[in-house]
């Protein structure tokens, strides 16, 4: 089973090895999508988990006991056809290749399933038709 996660560490908790404890304590795969995690502040991780439902839930107690704050993502981006203009900007930023234009078309095409929702789409996109939906 796969959980896209968010983790917010307080300034104590930078140094504890997080993907390290859950891949060897959890037996599981932690995919890291975006980490803002620096000395004595304030640290941010969104995580792909894969593995077990019951290990899962267990490493996310885990870290919870940790007084790292867990939330599932349940957010993902959204594209208004509408304004969007194909330029394919967006393209170049997409990590996954979740976003592509058709070589034929020129249209922008969305594939849902490999986004890991990094955001880097909405800043790339000069006219505003990418969003997030929360």
């Amino acid at each position: 089973m796969k959980k896209r996660v968010n983790l917010t560490f307080p300034k104590r908790a930078i140094s504890i090895p997080i993907t390290y404890r859950l891949a060897k304590d959890f037996n599981i795969a932690a995919n890291i999508i975006r980490a803002q995690v620096a000395p004595n502040k304030v640290g941010k991780m969104v995580l792909e988990l894969s593995g077990d439902i019951d290990q899962l839930e267990e490493a996310l107690d885990w870290m919870r006991s940790q007084d790292i704050e867990v939330s599932l993502h349940g957010r993902e981006i959204v594209i208004d056809d509408t304004t969007c203009v194909d330029c394919g900007l967006c393209t170049g930023v997409c990590p996954t290749e979740a976003l592509t234009l058709d070589s034929k078309t020129f249209q922008l095409n969305f594939l849902r399933s490999r986004c890991v929702v990094c955001e880097q789409c909405i800043t790339a996109c000069p006219v505003n038709a990418i969003s997030i939906n929360l």
